[in-house]
């Protein structure tokens, strides 16, 4: 079996973040948010969400976590935990939500939050890859942009 593969079986924080967004797009959907109602949107506007679901995550964990979250954890004070998230990952992943209110309402801003908190532990967890961060931006984007 790939050793990638492997991992990925055996790994339970990661499962756990796969398996957490969906259910919370079915919680969302339970309580009525309303959704796009297209989800073949995507196959409509293939560039647009090419550019969402792939190139802006990927840049994003670039410049987020791999610069500003990489550089805060060298400080002394950024490698600090706080229930098992670094000061360097709340202050990074707090700044993203906030840049996202450019783009989104506040309550969706925020809501940016803890899926940027999720990404910056398994940057942390993994000694400043990206790899993961970005397959579960990657991941996380896709389900929002064809749940909502």
């Amino acid at each position: 079996m790939n050793l990638v593969l492997k991992r990925l079986i055996h790994d339970k924080e990661l499962g756990a973040a796969i398996l957490a967004a969906p259910v919370v797009w079915g919680s969302l959907i339970l309580v009525g948010l309303p959704s796009s109602g297209n989800p073949y949107w995507p196959t409509e506007f293939p560039q647009r969400f090419l550019m969402l679901a792939f190139v802006y995550p990927i840049l994003e964990e670039m410049v987020f976590r791999g610069l500003l979250q990489g550089w805060m954890h060298e400080q002394r004070w950024g490698a600090r935990k706080y229930c098992g998230i670094t000061s360097a990952n709340f202050l990074t992943s707090a700044l993203f939500a906030m840049l996202h209110l450019w783009s989104h309402a506040p309550i969706w801003a925020l809501a940016v939050l803890v899926p940027s908190l999720v990404f910056g532990y398994f940057r942390d967890r993994d000694e400043g890859a990206l790899r993961l961060p970005m397959l579960l931006h990657c991941y996380y984007n896709i389900g929002w942009l064809i749940v909502f």
